[in-house]
């Protein structure tokens, strides 16, 4: 191919298009990643063709159900296909590092399992359809603060084990047809032009086969990013870029032989001809995905559900009628249709039904409103209010996590008129929920539904769905609780991310601190409980059964959990980690087994020492239950570790060291010994001191070899690790 074709393939030829060139034509890509944002209008941006929209990440992640987000995937590829388009831009699997982050409504969870399990899925479906994803964004983008210049630093270890791991597991298990790199730097270089992030870990050492495309206006210089294992800088077109992308080949800076093959590969692969979808099956999966993803927080007294007749109910909150149903930015889709709670539940009930506002647009107090919503449910058998965050947008991070004062105000003045207040929460990140929560018996955590979340949240609230919705974020008692704290948004272009592998529900459980709601957390209109999990190895998996019992009056759905630890590592690790989850759908006083397979690499940590994955042997506790605070039942399984995951040791390493390794601790024995036999070193039988010896353990045996009388030399020394590293 010509050289000038060949770069000019490496930039969009508009905002939405690749480039045609060489003989390869374009195709279209346009936003996702809960709906098709195709946009319809040349001088409007976010205005898109009408398009279902999809619960957001931050619901369908609540649903834990990898099967109903793959019917998701599927649906978006319909939609895709219907629209012309070839490349959907998601799904977003970003940890949720912070509860302040403007995109948190777009990704999944805190926890890289879960994301990574359901973010498989929805790619799966997607691409069944044969239109490419384009998971985003690679990588540690947890914030929107200074996101086009901001320096992610992050250890090695927790890079892997955390901001890593989903993308790892989605892209060795879905092959995305493409990979979307961030906007941010990781460790003070541009993710655009990161060649340990691009090439090294996502082609050599994970087998990506795809395209790598940019964030759009990402790039910041395309040759660069061209040489780190970047593919496609979007949007375009970039002609003064294109012609130095030309120039730096024919000068043999630059090599596009292998980009040019990914970037045929891609359009080859998409399908190009349309076909329809039903607006009423995709609106009703909707509907589905919004109810499984509602998480029920509070049910004294048994409040929920309502009835459906002799109940009179007061509807309050102008989110009843006017509902927040996605975020801001990039992912705004333009619904075939939007149901309402007001209306669902006023169609669903022969009782009356009385609405107030409650509040208006913005944060202002209004009395006049609170005092008709009070009298409203004064006068009512239960009060149903709605409230929530105002806004999340991409671009812009929360100052704090509270509700607003007018939503607020609304909560007390109700409770206080009536003790049976249900509160319904519309919001695309955690809120603080204390104290204001303890004055409520009745607590939905309803996020962003989609455009069928009004008639989903009637379903939870009448009972025609058992919510089974469980929280993919802790909720804490207050901001200053969260491991993020202290170390965001960062200043002088760089973020710490000093909190290390104690990321959301890892960093509460470390400090053994209390939280509003745990990670994993959600009720049910029934209960359950569980029998002895009982676990065996097969080969590189690790099998699970555990017995669970509906023993409520109703049919219901448990989500069974499995958080593995570690006693005694000789690494730093959290208390508990999610591995495995599996969802059990039993009637009323049924019995089944839940199945759940922990695969043996996901129990590995990354050592620095060796640069690599690394199972330790030993014992690990297995523990099934229904949140990472609810355990109900445990079991001990010793494992063979990885061969070879000895570290070595040197002549810097410290005594201790030296005698925590079987090896070294022999030799090291022997050297003693001699000095001993000869005593012709008096620091070894000080040595013989408990006290000294303790001092002694922490020294370098080279540091060792500076004091008088020691028995080690340079020569010595170096002898000594040869030996003990085989």
């Amino acid at each position: 191919m010509d050289i000038d074709d060949q770069a000019a393939l490496t930039s969009g030829s508009a905002f939405w298009t690749t480039t045609a060139a060489g003989g390869v034509p374009a195709i279209t890509m346009t936003d996702g990643p809960h709906g098709v944002r195709l946009q319809s209008s040349d001088t409007d941006m976010l205005a898109g063709r009408p398009a279902t929209c999809f619960p957001p990440a931050v619901a369908s992640g609540s649903t834990w159900d990898p099967e109903l987000l793959h019917r998701m995937g599927e649906a978006l590829g319909r939609e895709c296909r219907a629209m012309d388009v070839q490349v959907l831009l998601g799904p977003g699997i970003n940890l949720k590092r912070t509860p302040l982050g403007g995109r948190n409504f777009e990704y999944f969870s805190e926890d890289p399992i879960l994301s990574g399990v359901l973010a498989t899925e929805w790619v799966r479906g997607l691409q069944a359809q044969g239109v490419g994803a384009s998971l985003k964004h690679f990588a540690v983008n947890s914030q929107e603060t200074d996101r086009m210049r901001i320096s992610a630093d992050v250890d090695e270890r927790t890079l892997r084990e955390m901001y890593l791991r989903a993308f790892q597991r989605v892209v060795t298990r879905a092959q995305p047809w493409t990979v979307m790199c961030a906007y941010n730097k990781v460790n003070g270089v541009y993710a655009s032009q990161n060649h340990f992030l691009l090439t090294e870990v996502l082609r050599d050492e994970w087998g990506f086969e795809g395209l790598v495309v940019s964030d759009w206006g990402a790039v910041v210089d395309r040759v660069a990013a061209l040489e780190a294992g970047l593919d496609l800088t979007m949007p375009g077109p970039d002609d003064a870029g294109d012609r130095e992308v030309a120039d730096a080949v024919r000068e043999n800076r630059l090599d596009l032989d292998k980009t040019t093959k990914r970037i045929k590969r891609l359009v080859e692969m998409s399908v190009s001809d349309t076909t329809d979808f039903s607006v009423d099956e995709h609106h009703q999966l909707a509907r589905q995905v919004a109810a499984r993803g509602i998480v029920l927080l509070k049910n004294d007294d048994n409040v929920l559900p309502l009835r459906t007749e002799g109940q009179s109910i007061a509807v309050l909150g102008e989110f009843a009628r006017t509902p927040r149903y996605q975020g801001g930015g990039s992912s705004q889709i333009t619904p075939t249709r939007l149901d309402d709670a007001l209306t669902e539940i006023t169609a669903t009930t022969t009782a009356p039904v009385r609405f107030a506002p409650g509040y208006r647009a913005g944060n202002t107090v209004d009395e006049t409103l609170l005092a008709e919503a009070a009298t409203l449910a004064a006068g009512s058998d239960i009060a149903v209010v709605f409230a929530g965050t105002t806004q999340e947008t991409e671009g812009s991070d929360r100052t704090d996590i509270d509700l607003p004062a007018a939503h607020l105000a609304l909560i007390e003045r109700v409770a206080a008129a009536n003790p049976r207040t249900v509160v319904v929460l519309s919001n695309g990140a955690v809120v603080r929920t204390s104290p204001w929560d303890a004055a409520v018996p009745g607590l939905v955590e309803a996020w962003l539904l989609g455009q069928a979340g009004g008639s989903a949240i009637a379903d939870v609230l009448f009972g025609r769905v058992n919510p089974s919705g469980r929280l993919a974020e802790t909720i804490p008692l207050k901001l200053a609780d969260h491991p993020s704290h202290l170390d965001f948004p960062g200043e002088n272009g760089h973020v710490r991310y000093g909190e290390g592998l104690h990321v959301g529900y890892r960093g509460f459980d470390a400090r053994e601190q209390e939280v509003a709601y745990p990670f994993g957390f959600g009720l049910s209109y029934t209960t359950f409980e569980y029998g002895q999990v009982t676990a065996t190895v097969t080969g590189d998996t690790i099998a699970l059964s555990v017995p669970v019992t509906n023993t409520g009056g109703v049919d219901g759905r448990e989500i069974v959990q499995v958080y593995v630890s570690k006693p005694g590592s000789r690494v730093q690790r959290s208390p508990r980690e999610l591995k495995a989850f599996a969802a059990v759908d039993l009637a009323s006083t049924a019995t089944a087994t839940a199945t759940l397979t922990v695969d043996r690499d996901d129990l590995a940590y990354w050592d620095t020492r060796l640069g690599r994955w690394i199972v330790e042997d030993g014992d690990y506790l297995f523990a099934a239950g229904a949140s990472s605070r609810d355990l109900r039942t445990t079991v001990t399984l010793s494992l063979d570790g990885t061969p070879d995951s000895r570290w070595p040791l040197a002549a810097d390493s410290t005594v201790a060291e030296w005698f925590a390794d079987p090896r070294g601790a022999a030799l090291l024995t022997e050297v003693f010994a001699e000095a001993r036999a000869s005593g012709g070193s008096p620091l070894v039988t000080m040595a013989d001191d408990e006290g000294i010896a303790q001092l002694l353990g922490g020294m370098p045996l080279d540091r060792l070899a500076m004091f008088p009388g020691s028995p080690f030399t340079p020569e010595s020394l170096a002898k000594l690790a040869a030996q003990a590293n085989g």
